[in-house]
């Protein structure tokens, strides 16, 4: 819709301008606005329920793992839920806190079939403890410099329901890790 508009300082001059299509653009981008918003809504499927199904599943699955294999004698039930086995202690008495940098060679390899998704040779990477994944900020802190630890993480400590496919893990992955504490500074 046009609408004729007269200006004083251009007599005799008239200029159409398009009132109507200025309401429609602000609708329109009221429109788009409320759906761009309600497409980031966060889902509520699954939630907290989902959450505590999936430890339920994660839990009996390293249960019958480690009744499986027997010759995992020393192994313990941390309250947390993070299964491990110290291999080897280390030496030392460091104190660890999400600052402390750690050393580390470690293999891992998800538990339901041995793939191996990442291993460190020769190559001993180090880690800002806070930046790691949960399962190992529970778990390194058990052993010292030289230490070997091995750790069976539920999916909630390690990478969720999120699937890391640069990496070969599925979602929901239960992981195996043998890790090695090389170096240790706070």
């Amino acid at each position: 819709m046009l609408k004729n508009v007269k200006l004083l300082f251009l007599n005799y001059k008239r200029i159409n301008l398009p009132f109507g299509n200025v309401m429609n653009r602000a609708a329109l981008i009221i429109l788009f606005l409320c759906a761009g918003l309600s497409a980031c809504k966060k889902s509520t499927e699954g939630g907290t329920a989902g959450y505590k199904a999936q430890a339920r599943v994660d839990d009996a699955i390293i249960a019958k793992y480690l009744s499986e294999n027997p010759t995992l004698e020393a192994k313990k039930v941390d309250t947390s839920g993070v299964y491990y086995i110290v291999e080897q202690p280390g030496t030392g008495s460091d104190l660890f806190t999400n600052s402390t940098s750690v050393t580390v060679g470690y293999t891992g390899s998800i538990l339901s079939n041995g793939k191996v998704f990442a291993q460190t040779q020769s190559f001993h990477p180090s880690y800002i403890l806070q930046s790691v994944i949960l399962g190992w900020k529970l778990g390194i802190p058990k052993i010292q410099k030289g230490g070997t630890i091995r750790l069976l993480l539920p999916s909630r400590y390690a990478y969720g329901p999120a699937p890391q496919p640069q990496i070969g893990l599925p979602a929901n992955a239960i992981l195996d890790f043998t890790i090695t504490l090389y170096d240790i500074v706070n």
